[in-house]
């Protein structure tokens, strides 16, 4: 302003541009803080600055001190796109006061103001450009932040839910545990000590009625001593979850056939043991339950059946395996036993399908049996009373490993049961 009164012209209208300009920012910047997310206010606004400023470098150049005001409202009030446009205006101003004194009649003088221009205008738009880049790629660290800790608050919920779920499969688990251990020794009992007692019962009604005859009284009393020896070896080895003493040293044919002779020369019932296909080592469980269910086919035909003969036959398939016991016993009715088990795990029909076994193979698979020896026999009376736990014992070991427990029989004409388990081959 002095240079301007030594120069002999009047501030006056440079003091009234200043004033309106500051009176425009502070009415509608500064005093109106909810009008800064108005786009349109502030576009006005901006425009506004950037002519009382070009204005004023206009009339002095040394105006040119305030364009960097002009920058911060340009970063701070325009959005994209339009900032780069209101920063290369701010520079353009920047870049008249910077070039005031230039001759721009001449070539010279014009390419020099064009530089100077340039020298404003490039810089300060690739730095609005760098800057935009700069926070968009915070605001999408922000979101990858944010999204982060909601996936950790997802995260930890699902582990809470993943604990709680945990402790309730350990307690299902638990309980699975004692009611399938519960069942073992149910059935191992079932098939060591209640076998063996009942052999033992056996022996000793038949010692009673061997009368004056010494020899005879002696062997059943020496077969009922060894069958409980055999029976107190067999409970221990279940109690510890041992196989059984025929599987300990010998196959599972060589076992089922010792198990026959020892039974067949304990109740003096003839036994026919065939093996067909091509014997292979089957995992343990396999051949426990094959096993455990020939002893307690046997025992149901000598406690119930009043046979005359009996067979057992084991057949390697390709893909199962077979065990079936036979009989020309007195048979009985399957129904009434479904009955009596509450239809739930009683054997099932003849014709139900998963291979059961069938009346051609109860005459025919290796025990020579015709129709008639078939079919001498009386009614099933209390017989059904008694195989209900024996059978469902079965049905529950052939059943865990995915296989098929069947058994056909009618008043009259013999029992057969019969049992299929997957072919899962061990190592040899």
């Amino acid at each position: 302003m002095a240079i301007k009164r030594s120069a002999g012209a009047s501030p006056l209208v440079d003091l009234v541009l200043c004033a309106l300009l500051a009176a425009w920012m502070l009415g509608v910047f500064t005093l109106r803080p909810p009008w800064r997310e108005r786009v349109p206010v502030m576009a006005v606004f901006f425009t506004v600055l950037i002519l009382l400023t070009a204005i004023l470098v206009v009339r002095d150049p040394w105006f040119g001190f305030f364009t960097p005001v002009g920058y911060i409202y340009a970063f701070r009030v325009l959005r994209w796109p339009w900032q780069p446009a209101g920063v290369a205006a701010v520079a353009m101003v920047a870049g008249t006061a910077q070039a005031y004194d230039v001759d721009k009649t001449t070539p010279v003088g014009l390419i020099t103001y064009v530089a100077v221009m340039a020298a404003n205008v490039i810089p300060m738009c690739g730095f609005a450009w760098f800057a935009r880049r700069s926070a968009q790629q915070n605001d999408e660290r922000k979101r990858a932040l944010e999204e982060a800790r909601e996936a950790n608050r997802r995260l930890e919920t699902t582990l809470t839910e993943n604990a709680a779920l945990h402790e309730q499969l350990l307690a299902q688990a638990r309980q699975a545990g004692v009611h399938d251990e519960r069942r073992r020794m149910a059935r191992e009992i079932h098939d060591t000590l209640a076998q063996g007692l009942t052999g033992i019962i056996t022996q000793l009604h038949a010692a009673e009625h061997a009368g004056d005859d010494p020899a005879e009284w002696r062997r059943h009393i020496e077969a009922a001593t060894r069958l409980a020896g055999e029976s107190l070896s067999e409970a221990r080895r279940s109690v510890d979850a041992l196989r059984p003493e025929p599987l300990r040293t010998a196959r599972l044919g060589e076992a089922l056939a010792s198990v026959a002779r020892r039974w067949s020369a304990l109740h003096e019932i003839p036994v026919q043991v065939t093996t067909t296909g091509t014997a292979r080592p089957m995992r343990p469980e396999a051949e426990v339950a094959l096993l455990r269910t020939a002893q307690e086919a046997l025992t149901n035909v000598a406690k119930h059946a009043r046979a005359t003969r009996a067979g057992v036959t084991l057949s390697y398939m390709e893909h199962e395996v077979a065990l079936d016991v036979r009989d020309d016993g007195v048979g009985f009715d399957p129904a009434h036993l479904r009955d009596s088990d509450g239809g739930g795990s009683g054997p099932a029909r003849p014709g139900d399908g998963g291979g059961g076994f069938d009346a051609g193979r109860l005459r025919d698979s290796g025990g020579g049996f015709g129709p008639a020896r078939l079919r001498d026999g009386g009614g099933d009376g209390p017989r059904t009373a008694h195989l209900g736990f024996g059978l469902i014992a079965m049905r529950q070991r052939i059943e865990g490993l995915s296989g098929t427990l069947q058994v056909e029989s009618e008043p009259g004409a013999g029992t057969g049961i019969s049992a299929r388990v997957p072919a899962e081959w061990a190592e040899s």
